[in-house]
């Protein structure tokens, strides 16, 4: 255990040296913290102004459904868009789905001020829901240009904690502002509207890159156009998934853990609506919420040293087990049951993103590389749409399902069947560390 806590340790010291020798990596940094801000406000901000309004009288379960519905669109469209990340120049992808994102919530805010209908500001959401997406997956293609190969676990790790971080902060914002300016269909917009500035600084932020520092180091599907490459996006980008194993397998824990979440979610949703008097609940889904937050922190530190001293074979099997018991705290049917499973299930779903993230940014090529993680987005949201479909169906009006339960636990036991089928075995363990003349100059890619 120790050797392993000190691979990890000097996976974070050469991260933190390479953070100091390339200006690319803290700048990427600052787009991925502003840009999840900017999803922290707006979140928070649509969720008030929808379920929360007393302006508005949605009921939670329908208004739930109708994001996940809402979601199925960009579902489909995002390996294709991803396409563009393999041709276009990336800084400029990332600024100009900055500035559309700051126009669309511009636009959810008038929706939202005018008292136009849940439905019409839902779908103006969904735009919203589809430029972030895109920024993200522009930011993920983007890493491995100013991050070392050797700590790109490490990267990712605190890439990702920072910005969950940051989505919890833009929460807090939006509920500080909208004790201000009111509740009410016009506080709800104003609230809105933090997020058009927010997104506006990250697009600037992210202009200050050099010309192609993020590539892609040569165009994907070279001699067609763009309108070409994005109609065989999915193509590439399943075509490349299936070619690597590693990444395959990494997706389909990732794909299981996401349904396996969305069955949950939903059961958190109605559950904690009816437990302990009714009420809505927002309290007891924060808090639950929050648990999974504390898990993915935890995921942050655990996952670099994991990786390091077991591989991500190894490491993917054992969140997938820890899945699978922490599925059976469920069957309580109590807030703290819940909250002790949500810790846990936080830490699996953020393990398991990362090995996703490393196996995409290390053993995909990055002609493809925005085409993969736009599929990653796609099975995100397939899988949770469709497990929350699902579970509205057959759920319960008190929440209260044992046989849901149990399934997503058999299902945790699945993926771990799939992974050790799919991964090739070995101690895929990220290389150890290098040599300081090995660190790019400072402003220089990686290769």
């Amino acid at each position: 255990m120790n050797s392993a806590v000190t691979e990890g340790a000097s996976s974070w010291k050469i991260f933190i040296h390479s953070l100091n020798h390339s200006p690319g990596l803290g700048r990427l940094l600052a787009v991925r913290l502003t840009s999840q801000l900017t999803d922290g406000v707006f979140q928070a901000a649509l969720i008030g102004g929808v379920l929360f309004n007393p302006e508005r009288h949605a009921d939670p379960l329908a208004a739930a459904l109708g994001f996940a519905v809402l979601l199925l669109p960009y579902s489909v469209i995002g390996p294709f868009a991803g396409a563009l990340l393999d041709r276009w120049d990336r800084r400029n992808v990332l600024l100009w789905a900055n500035v559309l994102r700051a126009v669309l919530i511009g636009l959810v805010a008038v929706a939202m001020a005018t008292g136009g209908a849940d439905t019409l500001v839902l779908i103006s959401a969904l735009t919203v829901t589809g430029a972030s997406r895109f920024v993200a997956s522009g930011l993920s293609a983007a890493l491995p240009h100013v991050a070392h190969r050797e700590v790109i676990v490490a990267t990712n790790a605190l890439f990702t904690t920072l910005g969950g971080a940051m989505l919890s902060v833009g929460a807090g914002l939006t509920l500080g502002v909208r004790a201000l300016v009111g509740n009410d269909n016009v506080g709800s917009a104003e609230t809105i509207l933090i997020g058009v500035v927010l997104a506006l600084v990250a697009g600037l932020v992210a202009h200050g890159f050099p010309v192609l520092q993020l590539g892609p180091d040569r165009a994907d599907d070279p001699g067609h156009s763009a309108a070409h490459a994005v109609a065989v996006g999915f193509v590439h980008g399943a075509r490349a998934i299936i070619r690597c194993r590693p990444a395959a397998a990494a997706l389909s824990a990732i794909g299981v853990h996401r349904f396996i979440f969305g069955v949950n979610t939903l059961t958190l949703f109605v559950f904690a609506r009816h437990v302990d008097g009714g009420g809505d609940g927002l309290s007891r889904i924060s808090l639950v919420l929050g648990c999974v937050a504390a898990g993915a922190f935890v995921a942050a530190f655990t996952t670099p040293i994991l990786v390091a001293r077991f591989g991500r074979r190894a490491t993917l099997v054992a969140m997938l087990a820890l899945g699978a018991l922490a599925q059976l705290l469920l069957l309580t049917f109590t807030i703290p049951g819940f909250c002790t499973a949500a810790i846990g299930l936080g830490l699996v779903g953020q393990t398991t993103k990362l090995c996703g993230d490393v196996a995409m940014q290390v053993d995909i090529d990055d002609t493809v590389r925005g085409q993969v993680f736009s599929a990653q987005d796609a099975l995100f949201n397939v899988a949770y749409v469709l497990a929350m479909v699902l579970t509205a169906l057959v759920i319960g009006p008190q929440g209260r399902s044992v046989t849901l339960v149990l399934i997503g636990c058999g299902l945790y036991l699945v993926g771990i069947v799939v992974v050790r089928a799919v991964h090739p075995p070995g101690r895929d363990r990220q290389p150890g560390p290098f040599a300081e003349d090995h660190l790019p100059k400072p402003g220089a890619p990686s290769a």
